[in-house]
């Protein structure tokens, strides 16, 4: 009885990985676990009201972030502003603040490893 081509060829790959040593196997998986970073970062909340910005982040993981808040307003002549680094430990909650004289464009938050 003649196997169809289809199942031969299957059957060849599966024998072919069935047949590598458990070593290779094992090495090739924890290769892969080294490479996955730790977790990092703080989580963010932003929220604009009027020109006014707040936002709070938590660090729910080991390594301090440091956090800046940034904004740009939406007008020409308003000066965006870019908020002074805030070290964030491992389970704290910081404030930022910051405003535009008018509306603001965008908000957005950076991060960094602290030393």
């Amino acid at each position: 009885m003649r196997l169809p081509r289809s199942l031969a060829s299957a059957t060849a790959a599966l024998a072919l990985v069935l047949s590598l040593p458990y070593e290779a196997m094992l090495h090739a998986r924890l290769d892969d676990d080294e490479a996955a970073p730790s977790p990092f970062g703080a989580e963010c909340r932003t929220t604009v009201s009027g020109s006014h910005v707040v936002a709070y982040c938590h660090n729910p993981y080991i390594d301090t972030d440091r956090v800046r808040l940034h904004i740009e307003c939406a007008r020409w002549w308003d000066l965006d502003t870019d908020g002074a680094p805030v070290d964030t430990g491992p389970a704290l909650t910081v404030r930022l603040t910051g405003r535009c004289w008018k509306e603001v464009g965008a908000v957005w938050i950076s991060h960094e490893k602290a030393d």
